[in-house]
């Protein structure tokens, strides 16, 4: 299907290109945070099993899993505050006009790497935009795999904010496990600077742990973001671009 976004641009709603990594059972999935792995379990209760292979009628699991630590989510606000939060009330749109670009993060003499200003100011120009998209290099297939626990994986840094609110930007995705740095004594400088928390905190969102295939170019797209429905401050999600063409 086409749809258009003025007299000349579209998209092909039958040429989605997912960036969301899935959830699955045991140790293959990703993992961040120091969490255990998720777990797929059959319900058992009452003589009933969740199981066809052991002999149940359907299959019908439980499912174990954190959503900061085993894949791609969004976020909102609630992650640092300490009222309850839930992104499922805060994004309430879901189409966007986004930007994908590709960086290599600065190596400090610490070793930490880092996303700066200066690395995103030369890959965007003044194109009116609602989202960013961050993907790091090299990127490696096993961001789909990998246990970022105590790994001190890339992040970014205060400068960053510039950038974000010069733009304009609304919803930022990256795919790292998180936009500060894994062990900072827990100021999440970027967070609170991003959310405004706790001065006034806003509605933007931050997506993390989602992964880009190498086939999909650097440039400009429609983003749609797909989410699962929990009143959390975290959510499960699949962000899908669509090519703009014309």
């Amino acid at each position: 299907m086409r749809l258009y976004l003025n007299e000349n641009e579209y998209i092909d709603t039958n040429q989605p290109l997912d960036l969301s990594i899935g959830l699955q059972a045991g140790e293959g999935n990703l993992r961040a945070w120091y969490v255990n792995p998720p777990t797929f379990e059959p319900v058992r209760a009452n003589g009933f099993i969740g199981s066809v292979e052991e002999g149940g009628g359907v299959n019908f699991r439980d499912v174990f899993f954190n959503p900061h630590g085993h894949g791609t989510h969004t976020e909102c606000h609630g992650h640092i505050t300490p009222e309850v939060v839930s992104v499922n009330q805060k994004l309430r749109t879901y189409f966007f006009k986004a930007r994908l670009v590709s960086v290599q993060p600065e190596i400090l003499e610490n070793g930490d790497e880092l996303i700066t200003k200066s690395l995103l100011e030369e890959k965007l120009d003044d194109s009116p935009i609602e989202a960013l998209i961050i993907r790091t290099l090299p990127n490696e297939h096993s961001k789909t795999s990998k246990n970022y626990s105590d790994t001190n994986p890339p992040y970014l840094d205060l400068s960053v904010m510039e950038i974000i609110e010069k733009h304009q930007i609304q919803h930022l995705l990256v795919d790292m496990p998180s936009v500060d740095r894994e062990s900072d004594e827990g100021k999440l400088a970027f967070h609170h600077s991003y959310w405004n928390v706790p001065e006034n905190p806003n509605d933007k969102t931050i997506t993390e742990l989602i992964y880009v295939k190498d086939e999909i170019e650097d440039g400009l797209y429609i983003l749609e973001m797909q989410m699962a429905p929990f009143e959390n401050d975290a959510s499960p999600s699949r962000p899908v671009l669509y090519e703009i063409k014309k």
